[in-house]
């Protein structure tokens, strides 16, 4: 099989990215850990620059981050339990049969699911989990939600990838031959200020591409009408992104079998 190129929409910016993106809560791992079957190893899959792999560090004995992006690995925090490695989701050199938990956050709809399912089989232990985390946008208010969306929808429309529309379905549309587990509800939540927020709109993909056709920065006249709705730049505002899940327990190696804890 002849392995689908990577598409790399990230890495020139990994340093905003790693910056304005928001931060998993620390009830999402701990939910996640308490349904696997031991907390031996955990493979963070897409790890980008580790947002997810360190909330994982603190409940497992030890962590494999992946990423095909070396900029993003480069930017992920050093931590004495994670071992960070260069490596597509779909071949990422681990050993069969280690895992726990795989987890992949908003990285999935970018993988070969095909392939990327067939790994998941071969490395997971019996019984071992595997979640696939997606947030949706962000929600403010109404006044900086209603400016957002139409930059989403409109302004940057036609310039997001069309994996993108996984994730606005809420995951729905991802194939995933499991059985799922369903989880209970999870946001991600922040206190952010206009700038924080200006520099989240600035690590989407759909400006990138948008700067790269046109030559045009359409972050610019989406920052102004939010300055102007925000009022004094140096409050903070709270912030939430919903979570959705695939959630399901990997049966057996080999097995396409899936059963509910």
């Amino acid at each position: 099989m002849t392995e689908a190129p990577f598409k790399d929409h990230f890495s020139h910016d990994s340093g905003a990215y790693s910056r304005y993106r928001p931060h998993y809560p620390e009830a999402l791992f701990a939910y996640l850990a308490s349904l696997c079957p031991a907390r031996e190893r955990a493979w963070d899959c897409g790890c980008g620059n580790g947002q997810a792999t360190l909330g994982l560090a603190p409940l497992f004995d030890a962590i494999d981050a992946t990423d095909p992006s070396t900029e993003q690995i480069a930017k992920a925090p050093a931590h004495p339990k994670v071992v960070y490695a260069c490596a597509p989701a779909e071949t990422s050199g681990l050993p069969a049969e280690a895992f726990d938990l795989i987890v992949a956050a908003q990285a999935a709809h970018w993988f070969e699911l095909d392939a990327f399912y067939a790994e998941v089989r071969r490395v997971a232990k019996r019984e071992g989990i595997l979640a696939l985390v997606s947030y949706h946008r962000m929600r403010t208010g109404v006044d900086i939600d209603t400016i957002t969306e139409s930059f989403h929808r409109e302004t940057l429309g036609s310039y997001w990838p069309p994996e993108r529309a996984h994730v606005d379905a809420a995951y729905r549309t991802i194939p995933f031959p499991f059985d799922e587990i369903e989880p209970p509800e999870f946001a991600l939540r922040a206190s952010w200020s206009l700038e924080q927020t200006i520099g989240y709109l600035g690590t989407w993909s759909a400006v990138k591409q948008c700067r790269r056709e046109t030559g045009a920065d359409p972050l610019e006249p989406v920052a102004k009408a939010l300055r102007e709705a925000w009022g004094d730049p140096a409050e903070v505002r709270d912030v939430a992104w919903p979570i959705h899940l695939r959630l399901a327990r990997v049966f057996g190696h080999g097995s396409r079998k899936t059963r509910a804890p």
